[in-house]
């Protein structure tokens, strides 16, 4: 799924050694079906060449604020009124006080003035202290009054050798956060706690009890909630799955950790969405060496105790989030999913039929609620995620 197809962006490069980073932005963001062009400052041209974005965007490379190529000669204007955004990556700290105070001096900052709707898109990139000085926060302050949008910066080492804020984000961080500022913030600013995954028993020290999940939609679930404007916890039992961008995750194991976990992360949280597939039991008497075949210790002789019922335990809480339970079912989807509903006491809960959904890219998912049942079609699940999130956000602000 191309998640910028029809999206056309301008990318502005100013002075900076992060410029080697846009080149690989310009072709993720190619790679998502969307149309860049790129602008440069004579600063930039010191540190990457007009060719190599030429090459790569398949469109001539802009400059001059008296490039005579337009038929009118006014690249500063035509540039911007066909564009979803200008991205400026990266930014020194010198181009954005220039943007701060409305200075022209050079195309890039003249379509920054001129750009009209056009939004406008930050990557800051300079040295830590650069970025602490106040007169750079005073400036970002301001944009930020403005209505730019900033993206970054990150932390980490710095081509000068230190270490601290103020890098750009690598290209795929720019990349998920130019698609999260696409959608629409239904969920600004709200706390949401999600479990994703399996859990994983212990049998002996090599073998544990599991199960088939993937994590796919818990993890589709937390990007759309990140993009939806929250702030994102994720408990993820082990799964092969990269975090995503902005989502913070805490790594469990069993069923008791992501127990203690949930419960541990759960307060101010104002939705919380259990999707993981915990395990219902877990071995009381694991073996402490591996369980060898001719070992006296026989199969039969594991004693097996009841898990806690995270998803329950939340929604008795006094002051509880807003819950919203998973159900995976291989058969009489709709009765088992009421009954679980009901047996929990949860406002929303989400079926689908496990054959369907463990370990596929696609899910299709059925709500229900106080009203009855509600279908999606199938879709793959990122889009399913986003489409639930909407969901669980109309009915969570509908509560208070």
């Amino acid at each position: 799924m191309q998640e910028l197809n029809n999206r056309h962006y301008l990318i502005g490069l100013t002075g900076g050694i992060a410029c080697y980073k846009s080149a690989e932005l310009l072709r993720r963001l190619q790679d998502q079906g969307a149309t860049v062009e790129v602008v440069m400052t004579q600063a930039a041209k010191h540190f990457i060449s007009e060719t190599t974005f030429q090459a790569l965007s398949g469109r001539p490379v802009y400059t001059d604020l008296w490039d005579k190529r337009p038929a009118n000669a006014m690249a500063h204007i035509n540039l911007s009124r066909q564009a979803d955004a200008l991205i400026i990556a990266p930014a020194t700290a010198d181009f954005i006080a220039k943007v701060a105070h409305g200075f022209a001096d050079d195309l890039l900052s003249t379509l920054c003035l001129a750009r009209g709707d056009c939004p406008l898109l930050i990557a800051p990139a300079m040295n830590r202290e650069m970025w602490a000085n106040p007169a750079t926060q005073r400036n970002v302050s301001q944009l930020q009054a403005d209505g730019v949008q900033f993206l970054g910066p990150g932390a980490g080492s710095q081509a000068c050798g230190e270490f601290g804020d103020g890098r750009m984000l690598e290209p795929h961080e720019l990349l998920a956060q130019i698609i999260a500022w696409h959608q629409p913030k239904v969920l600004q600013d709200q706390r949401v706690l999600i479990t994703a995954g399996p859990t994983s028993e212990a049998i002996d020290p090599v073998r544990v009890i599991s199960n088939r999940s993937s994590g796919k939609m818990g993890y589709a679930i937390a990007q759309a909630a990140y993009e939806a404007g929250a702030q994102v916890t994720l408990v993820s039992g082990p799964t092969a799955l990269e975090t995503p961008f902005g989502v913070e995750r805490i790594n469990v194991e069993t069923a008791q950790q992501m127990y203690e976990a949930v419960l541990g992360s759960v307060a101010n949280t104002a939705i919380f969405i259990g999707v993981a597939a915990v395990a219902d039991w877990r071995v009381a008497n694991p073996a402490s060496q591996k369980i060898k075949k001719s070992a006296e210790f026989s199969w039969v002789d594991l004693e097996f105790v009841e898990n806690p019922d995270i998803l329950a335990s939340v929604a008795k809480l006094k002051n509880s989030p807003y819950c919203v339970g998973f159900a995976a079912e291989t058969e009489q989807l709709d009765d088992h999913a009421t009954e679980k509903r009901q047996r929990k006491n949860l406002p929303l809960l989400v079926g689908n039929i496990a054959q369907e959904t463990l370990g596929s890219d696609d899910a299709r998912l059925v709500l229900f609620d106080d009203n009855g049942r509600h279908p999606f079609q199938r879709m793959p699940k990122l889009q399913a995620a986003r489409q639930l999130i909407r969901a669980i956000a109309q009915r969570y602000h509908s509560t208070l």
